[in-house]
């Protein structure tokens, strides 16, 4: 199964737990003290940024009846709605720019520019996903509850379908997320299944009136002869910011090395084994920081999981100082490329649509997912091994978790099967 001790799978003790926890809280207060000025100037800057870059969209779309014109506003409307939705919306609603008391950039009223309404995506992801990150049977967002992305989970034949089904969650993936968030605010209000008159549907109909109406209809009948050229202009920029925005999260949430955790291990943990779960339960990919500002900065997911209410352009540098913390404790600090961390993602994704025994190794030992008990189910040699990492005998330097399955994979122990 999954993590059932994270003290023991990262070969750390309490004392090392509360030492790195303590560093963490370090960072945390640096970067709480030196917010200001240059914070607030890049967030104002990204608006304005956003807000150009849709009026340039919709103002091309009147004349895009002409090639030229529609690939440029298509264009300048999907890095508009990427930049709303990652940078902006996402980040908004985490608080992380509440520190300005500007009510136009504060958690509480930002409405982001998406099918589900804001107050349920707080309520899911804020609360469930930051609370319970990699919590299996507890955090929904382990595959949105429609893909099998662990061997925890038991198989069912309608995993089969899962390649096709994720293709589909990345074209609709606003749809996705606001139907997922849907079920979380409808069974947070008590409402009985099937109920059209709860709260949360009523929340969910006005969200989707006025977003499906500005996108398919008021804006093509403003376009006036231009209506149906920009009707597909609107429904491109949308699918665009769907695939990316999903290619972002599941780069951060599922390739190898982003480990999964049991109830078990959550109900005895204490708010530094917290950060520590955020660590080894996320995985950033490789950015400049074009690139990392298109993603929100959630090429920093790590960083993000551990400081989710931090002001995003602080990732970059709070990531130094992160990554510095995973050699001196000898943890691993998951990244890649884009590329490298969505193929091994879509790996999974395929991999465990079958039934398990086609599949190699178990739930202890496979490279979506893993616990401790593969350290213990070692053979004699290997487990002597890992007695011994603590310290290493000849430089005196801590030897942890990263030692662990670097010698491991040395060692080339053969997986069962199961």
């Amino acid at each position: 199964m999954a993590i059932t001790d994270i003290k023991e799978f990262a070969h750390l003790t309490e004392a090392d737990i509360e030492s790195l926890g303590r560093e963490l809280d370090a960072i945390r207060l640096d970067v709480e003290d030196s917010r200001g000025v240059r914070d607030a100037r890049y967030i104002r800057r990204a608006i304005r940024a956003q807000r150009l870059l849709e009026l340039g969209g919709r103002l091309a779309l009147f004349g895009s009846r002409y090639r030229p014109a529609w690939l440029a506003g298509t264009a300048m409307l999907s890095l508009s709605k990427i930049i709303e939705n990652m940078e902006l919306g996402h980040n908004v609603m985490h608080g992380q720019w509440d520190w300005m008391n500007d009510p136009e950039i504060h958690s509480m009223s930002w409405e982001w520019d998406q099918t589900g309404p804001s107050e349920h995506w707080k309520r899911a992801h804020n609360y469930s996903h930051h609370t319970f990150t990699n919590i299996v049977g507890m955090d929904s967002d382990v595959g949105f509850g429609i893909l099998r992305m662990t061997r925890d989970e038991e198989w069912r034949p309608i995993n089969l379908l899962q390649p096709f089904a994720n293709i589909i969650l990345a074209a609709t993936f606003e749809w996705g997320i606001a139907l997922h968030d849907l079920t979380f605010a409808a069974e947070l209000e008590g409402a009985e299944k099937g109920q059209l008159n709860s709260q949360a549907n009523k929340d969910f109909g006005r969200k989707i009136f006025r977003q499906v109406g500005k996108d398919f209809l008021l804006f093509p009948v403003l376009a006036g002869p231009a209506w149906k050229s920009t009707l597909t202009a609107n429904a491109t920029a949308n699918l665009v910011r769907n695939l990316w925005a999903y290619v972002v999260i599941f780069c951060g949430h599922f390739p190898d090395g982003a480990e999964k955790f049991t109830v078990d291990e959550y109900e005895n943990e204490t708010r530094h084994e917290w950060y520590l779960r955020q660590m080894l339960g996320s995985a950033n990919f490789d950015s400049g920081k074009i690139m990392g500002f298109m993603s929100g900065n959630l090429s920093y997911q790590i960083e993000h999981h551990l400081f989710p209410d931090l002001p995003s352009n602080r990732y970059p540098e709070i990531a130094v100082k992160v990554r510095a913390l995973c050699e001196k404790y000898d943890l691993p600090y998951t990244t890649g490329s884009l590329a490298k961390q969505y193929l091994l993602a879509l790996r999974t994704i395929h991999k465990l649509a079958l039934p398990d025994r086609f599949l190699r190794a178990t739930a202890d030992d496979a490279p979506e997912t893993s616990s401790e008990r593969k350290f213990r189910d070692a053979r004699d040699a290997g487990a002597a091994m890992v007695e011994t990492l603590r310290t290493d005998p000849v430089t005196g330097q801590r030897r942890g978790l990263l030692s662990a399955l670097r010698a491991r994979a040395e060692a080339k122990i053969p997986r069962r099967r199961r």
